[in-house]
Formats: structure tokens, C-alpha cells, sequence
């Protein structure tokens, strides 16, 4: 990941709980009500201690008592401790279920909060961002998905787990520092050593979950790339060597999850054995204290001080699985926060809103490097003129969708001026700059829903008329009816060349002054390619069209060419002027007429 989309430094506990707190804040509430049902259940924890504690002594007394044993008395004592025990059952069954309950509600809204933030920051991201190494869809998913699910138990960790658990501790060291100050300090003198371990265990375990982070959005993204390419993985018959790249991903990660879970067994035993030294050390001192009659101390206060111990070093006993989703959260908090802190990375917007938008472009001295490296517009100066067709022409690679994607505000220009109506790109307001611009690529996204939600894509205030209007536009309407549900029908089983032409209708029902095509009939079959192209002939009528296409029946209508090569433009004028220079150009529209057996069509049609 790179090192512009973290939060400043490496997450810590402290950085980790400053970053979640703003989600946990407006349930303020929650947690209040989640505090004192803590507080009220940590001292329900202690009840057992000290019921045990007054029980062995009541019963030691009872049975060194002259004169002998009495039913009557016994018989007492087991009746006041089975009401205190039951009726802190029944209370700490009540608190409990109440403490969890609102623990997981705060859970499930703050996962709800965190959600929705990390989509409003992705959609206000700009294009560059997508580009970046480490930034592919498969890894964006697992860095949001991972880091939801880990930064929503966290919470829940905290509210139900660590909280009661570590206020339950606090109280028992407290009572056993006030029955005994010799046996307390035992008991505290074990907790730092434990810690000390377990800190320990953190650190030389860090690297390994971060690499174990890495391999889960490899594996991710290598999945979906399989999902992407199972036509060509098959067409070519290549599933072996899918499948080997697959184990090679997932035998790393299988080395990486046993190494650093051999560590872990290996810290959590020392951590048991640690545990079982303080109870011993616990015993002994308690034991050695009631044969020599020091005060206070009491066969009952044995049992009691082992169990108070025993409510100090559950937290203790948890711990390690705790600081475990800990260091998972810190490794998949860096991932999520990384991109909600990435302020750098927001598409910026300048204020011009104009009531009218002409459409004259002029770039002068424009150039252009993708985030991966990837030089793409050299000194690039273009004059686009309103109400006019302008073809950018040049092979694969020349930048041709690259000066699209500058003129749309999806990437802004390394250096050079980018105006459009004598106003820099850079003031125009974006959104308004897009509304104003229809947008034609060679694959268009289809949305999973109808027909009809997918053309009014254009524009969300159509009415179905219009939508219909556009489908005709678009020549799919005659198709559209023929489907059992109509327009009703999920846009997603439509065929490739059916959805290039929801895209274009799209595109009409918008109605802009400014229109970009790239390759907008590539997937159609040449009548299809026939009808959209007079479609497109009548709405370009005074507007301003930008038109990429290796089609020349489509270039040779524009007005202007401007022909790139290699990221430079080299050739300028009308599709005449710029034919009679030669150069690339003419070799493009030739081999563009000798591939389409331009002489056997037009003798076939005289014969």
C-alpha cells in the first residue's frame, strides 16, 4: 500500500481507538448504558469470592462449635448461600444479556457508519487513485471488507470482552489488596511479567500478520481475475496453470498462517505456565499465612483470595486472543483508514457554473503520466472547436482515451493549460462539468436492475416516455418489446452488442452539448453499427463530439483530426488535408480500406 493512503505512521492500540472513536461517539448513549451494566456486572463477579470467603468460615465455626453439630444452623447457612448465589444468577443473567445486546447493537452501527463512510470517500476519490499500484478492485475489496469486520469487532471486543473482563480485574485486585496487602502484591507483581510477554509476542508476531494481510489480498485479487477471465482461461485451455498460480498464492499463505501461529502456541504456553505460577504463589502465601495465625487470614480467606485470583488473571487468560483481533485490527485498520485518510486522493472542484456550456476546448502543452509510471501525453496542444466533430485517430496506446479522460476531469494534467470556454478545467465545477458531457465508451457498465433503471441512468427525472424515446434513439426499443417483461427485463441478460446500445440510449435520454465517444459501435453488428451511427449523425447536430474509432466511416465525417502517436500529436486539419500529408494517418485509413476489401465491396456492389 502506499505510503500517501496510511494514516500518519504505523497503527497502534492508542491510533487505532482515536481513529474508531469518532464512529462510537454519536452512541454515546449506548455506551453509557454499556458502562454501568459493565461496572454492575464486574461486581457480580466478585459475589462467588466473597460468598466462599464467609461460607468456609461459617462452616469451620459451625463444626468446631461446643457442644457439636446442628442440622438447624447448617441448614442456615446453606439457605443464605443458595439465595445469594441464585438471585446473582438470575441479576447477572440479566445483565449480561442486556450488556451484550447493546455491546452488539453499537457493533452493528458502528460497521453500519464505517460502511457508509468508506463508500462516500471511494465515490469523491479521483480516477487516480484506481490506478495505483496496490489499489485493483480485489485488494480495494479485501482491504474494506477485512477492515470493517475486524474494526467492528473491536468494538465488540472492547464493550463485551475487554472492558467487563479488565473492570472485573481491577475490583478483585482492589479486594485483595484490602483483605491482604502481601497476598495482593503477588497477584500484581504476576500481571506486568504477562504483559511484558505478551508484548513481546506482538512485536515479533507484527511482520508476519502483515504479510499474512498481503497474501489475503492477493488471493483475493487472484481469484478475481479468474472470475474476470474464465472465457479466455478456457478458450485456451489454461486451468492447470490457473490453478498452479492459485497454490503457489495459497502455499505461501499456508506457511506464513503456520508460522506465525507455531509462535503464537509457543508465547500462549509460556503465557499458561505464567498464569499457573501466580495461583501456586497465590496458595502457598495464603496457606503460610493461616499457619502462623496472621491476622485476618482464615481457611476461608485461601479459598477466597484463589478465587479473587482468578477474576484478576481471566483477563489474563483472554488475552492473548484478545491481542490477537487486536494485532489483526492494527494490520487491517492501516488498510481501511489508509483510504479514508487519503485526503490527497479526493477529486478536487473548482466553482464555474455556467447557465450555458459552448464546448470549445483548447489544450496547450498538456502533459500526462498515470500514478503507475506510465508516460501517456507529451506536449499535446488541441484546438476542439464548439459544434464541431473532432476524431482523435492513432494505433493502440497513442493516448487518444487519455485526452478524453483529461477533458472529463477523471485525471488532471501534469503541466500544460486545459481550458474549456477560455476557463481552465481545473475552476469548472465537476459535476457540473459532467452533467453537461455524455459519455460513450467501447464497454459501457451495466447496473444489476432493469432495462428501463439502466437508460434512466441518464437521467434520473425521466419519465418512461422518455425512456422509450431513447431506446428508439438507440434502436433497441424493437428488441426490448419482444422480451417477455419488456423493459422490465434485468439489463444484464442482454447480449454485448444489446448493451452498447442501453449505453447510447443512456447518452440520449441525458441530451448533453457535449458528447465523447469512444468506440461506441465496436461491439455491434454492422447494421446495428448502421442505425446507431444515423442515430448519432442527428444528435450530433450542433453539439461538440470528441470520437475515437478505428472506423473510418466514422472518422471521415469529423471536421478536425488529430492524429497521436506514442502520446504526441503529429498531424492536424481536415480528414482531406491530413490524408494528402501522408504519414501515419494515411497508412491508418489505408490499411483500415485494405482490411475491409474496399475494392471486392465496391465491385461487388457495381456487378
Amino acid at each position: 500500500m502506499n505510503e500517501q493512503q496510511q494514516p500518519a505512521g504505523r497503527m497502534n492500540i492508542w491510533t487505532l481507538l482515536r481513529n474508531i472513536l469518532p464512529f462510537v461517539l454519536p452512541y454515546r448513549r449506548l455506551v453509557v448504558i454499556t458502562l454501568v451494566l459493565t461496572f454492575i456486572g464486574s461486581l457480580m463477579a466478585q459475589v462467588n469470592a466473597v460468598v466462599l470467603d464467609r461460607a468456609v468460615d461459617a462452616i469451620n465455626a459451625l463444626i468446631q462449635t461446643p457442644g457439636g453439630f446442628k442440622w438447624s444452623s447448617a441448614i442456615s447457612i446453606l439457605t443464605a448461600i443458595s439465595i445469594i448465589l441464585l438471585g446473582k444468577e438470575v441479576v447477572g443473567a440479566v445483565v449480561t444479556f442486556f450488556q451484550r445486546y447493546y455491546g452488539e447493537r453499537m457493533r452493528i452501527l458502528v460497521s453500519r457508519d464505517l460502511s457508509l463512510r468508506v463508500v462516500d470517500r471511494i465515490l469523491a476519490f479521483r480516477m487516480a487513485f484506481f490506478s495505483q499500484d496496490g489499489n485493483e478492485t480485489g485488494k480495494l475489496q479485501s482491504r474494506i471488507d477485512r477492515g470493517i469486520m475486524s474494526l467492528s469487532n473491536t468494538v465488540n471486543n472492547f464493550f463485551i470482552e475487554i472492558l467487563p473482563l479488565f473492570t472485573s480485574a481491577v475490583l478483585a485486585l482492589g479486594l485483595m489488596f484490602a483483605a491482604n496487602v502481601y497476598v495482593g502484591l503477588v497477584a500484581l507483581c504476576i500481571i506486568p511479567v504477562y504483559f511484558y510477554v505478551t508484548y513481546v509476542q506482538a512485536c515479533r508476531m507484527k511482520g508476519g500478520r502483515r504479510s499474512i494481510f498481503g497474501g489475503h489480498q492477493a488471493v483475493s485479487q487472484g481469484i478475481l481475475n479468474i472470475l474476470e477471465s474464465i472465457t479466455v482461461i478456457k478458450s485456451f485451455g489454461r486451468e492447470q496453470v490457473e490453478a498452479a498460480r492459485q497454490t503457489g498464492l495459497q502455499n505461501s499463505m499456508t506457511d506464513l498462517q503456520l508460522n506465525t501461529r507455531k509462535q503464537s502456541f509457543f508465547f500462549n504456553g509460556l503465557k499458561s505456565f505464567l498464569e499457573q505460577i501466580g495461583t501456586v504463589l497465590i496458595i502457598i502465601l495464603t496457606a503460610y499465612l493461616v499457619l502462623i495465625d496472621y491476622p485476618g487470614m482464615s481457611i476461608g480467606k485461601i479459598m477466597y483470595h484463589v478465587m479473587l485470583f482468578a477474576n484478576v488473571s481471566a483477563p489474563i487468560r483472554q488475552l492473548h486472543r484478545i491481542y490477537d483481533d487486536m494485532n489483526d485490527a492494527l494490520i487491517y485498520a492501516e488498510g481501511f483508514f489508509g483510504i479514508l485518510h487519503a485526503d490527497n486522493e479526493v477529486e478536487t472542484s473548482g466553482s464555474h457554473r455556467p447557465e450555458r456550456v459552448e464546448g470549445n476546448f483548447s489544450l496547450s502543452g498538456v502533459n500526462f503520466t498515470y500514478p503507475n509510471g506510465t508516460r501517456a501525453l507529451t506536449d499535446v496542444s488541441m484546438n476542439i472547436e464548439a459544434g464541431k466533430i473532432t476524431a482523435l485517430v492513432g494505433l493502440s496506446g497513442a493516448g487518444k482515451s487519455t485526452v478524453v479522460n483529461l477533458l472529463d476531469k477523471f485525471y488532471a494534467p501534469d503541466s500544460g493549460s486545459l481550458k474549456l470556454d477560455g476557463v481552465e478545467l481545473s475552476e469548472w465545477d465537476t459535476r457540473w462539468l459532467r452533467e453537461n458531457v455524455g459519455l460513450v465508451l467501447q464497454k459501457n457498465h451495466i447496473f444489476d436492475g432493469s432495462i428501463e433503471a439502466n437508460i434512466r441512468y441518464g437521467n434520473p427525472d425521466a419519465t418512461h416516455d422518455d425512456v422509450v424515446r431513447a431506446a428508439r434513439q438507440a434502436f433497441l426499443y424493437d428488441q426490448v418489446v419482444q422480451l417477455p417483461h419488456g423493459f422490465d427485463t434485468p439489463a444484464l441478460q442482454l447480449s454485448g452488442g444489446q448493451q452498447q446500445r442501453v449505453a447510447i440510449a443512456r447518452m440520449f435520454l441525458k441530451n448533453p452539448p457535449i458528447i465523447f465517444l469512444d468506440e461506441p459501435t465496436a461491439s455491434l453488428d454492422a447494421i446495428a453499427t448502421e442505425q446507431i451511427k444515423a442515430s448519432i449523425d442527428a444528435i450530433k447536430q450542433g453539439r461538440t463530439v470528441i470520437i475515437i474509432s478505428h472506423n473510418i466511416g466514422q472518422i471521415i465525417d469529423a471536421d478536425q483530426i488529430y492524429v497521436l502517436d506514442r502520446g504526441r500529436v503529429v498531424q492536424s486539419g481536415s480528414p482531406q488535408e491530413v490524408y494528402r500529408q501522408g504519414g501515419l494517418y494515411k497508412d491508418i485509413f489505408d490499411a483500415s480500406a485494405r482490411s475491409m476489401n474496399v475494392d471486392k465491396i465496391a465491385s461487388t456492389i457495381e456487378s
